[in-house]
């Protein structure tokens, strides 16, 4: 297993038409690619403008060919200019 925790910071005014495009591209990652476990997008009203992943992939290599699908590639041409900051951190699972 191959966790990756991405955090967003969304340019003012940007939000909303930034969050079709980042649901649209976890549902696609889900569905289209088998070594994609798991692709949750969070949000917390507490935070307005920040927006937190969580995926699971079968391993890094999934997790690079990830970054290499056309449906990520749309997402980081489009919804790139409307992202002001990202975190993004790695794990490997160690243990079960």
């Amino acid at each position: 297993m191959f966790a990756v925790t991405v955090v967003f910071e969304i340019h003012d005014g940007q939000f909303e038409t930034f969050m079709p495009l980042m649901i649209a591209n976890a549902q696609a990652s889900l569905k289209q690619e088998p070594g994609c476990s798991r692709f949750d997008v969070c949000t917390d009203p507490e935070r307005p403008g920040e927006v937190f992943l969580y995926e699971l992939y079968d391993d890094e290599a999934a997790f690079k060919a990830h970054l290499d699908t056309p449906h990520f590639k749309e997402f980081d041409k489009t919804g790139g200019p409307m992202i002001a900051g990202k975190t993004l951190r790695t794990y490997a699972q160690v243990a079960s």
